[in-house]
């Protein structure tokens, strides 16, 4: 059987680690990406070939640095994981993204551009660029990380609302292009989760929060991972669905 060949961008922490970490698991070539190279990645590569270990399983675990807001970077990227392992990604999950929390009027321009290009461009330049491969190999997986402000928008969040907005309209727009060739499109719209990205809530903020939520607390990222991974081994017939996750909070 052929090995399959995974990429999970903005993996060098929370979600995305957590993702790779499942993944890591079964026999696969692995590629993760981060903006930036340094400690974070270099932990979450020690994380993946431990979970490597443990579990026995085969394949390369690759990290390659850089922006996937960015065109040209994400042509490299692909043209580097292509000549790694030899033939197309078949499995693509788009998690790499950053928040902004602030009155909209105060966000710059460049502001409103850098989030605009992480959490949304980014998507579309990955899907452009994975999914010529999935339609040569017939068939592939594509899973982006969305939220539930994507859903119903966040007072102070209205930039980071409107990418994973976009996200959810992207997907099930895709997910309607790409089913007559067998590549399922889906989307994880997550609730409260504890990554870095929460951490800037106070102790009261999280307590209130949790009061709200009904299953009573944030969810680990391996929740979300072990969804993710699920959802890869789905019929194609399932795609365009944007599936929450949120302890039944929205």
């Amino acid at each position: 059987m052929k090995i399959k060949n995974i990429l999970v961008t903005g993996a060098s922490r929370g979600i995305g680690r957590a993702i790779a970490a499942e993944f890591a698991k079964a026999d696969c070539n692995l590629f993760v990406n981060s903006l930036n190279g340094g400690k974070a990645l270099e932990e979450s590569l020690e994380l993946l070939q431990a979970v490597r270990r443990e579990n026995g399983s085969a394949g390369l675990i690759e990290a390659i640095a850089g922006d996937v807001g960015d065109p040209a970077f994400v042509r490299s990227m692909f043209e580097q994981i292509g000549k790694k392992a030899g033939q197309n990604i078949d499995i693509l999950v788009n998690n790499a993204g950053i928040s902004y929390r602030g009155l909209f009027q105060d966000m710059t321009d460049e502001e409103w551009d850098r989030i605009m290009a992480t959490n949304l461009s980014s998507v579309h330049y990955c899907c452009r660029a994975a999914v010529p491969g999935m339609l040569a190999a017939g068939g592939g997986r594509i899973i982006n990380i969305s939220s539930v402000w994507g859903n119903s928008g966040a007072s102070c969040e209205a930039a980071y609302s409107a990418t994973k907005g976009g996200v959810n309209s992207y997907t099930k727009a895709l997910a309607r292009e790409l089913a007559p060739s067998h590549i399922a499109v889906n989307a994880v719209a997550c609730g409260c989760i504890e990554t870095d990205m929460n951490r800037c809530l106070t102790e009261d903020e999280r307590a209130e929060l949790c009061e709200e939520i009904p299953a009573g607390r944030f969810a680990d990222p391996s929740e979300v991972a072990v969804l993710v991974r699920s959802l890869t081994e789905q019929s194609d017939y399932l795609t365009g669905q944007i599936i929450t996750m949120d302890g039944g909070w929205q």
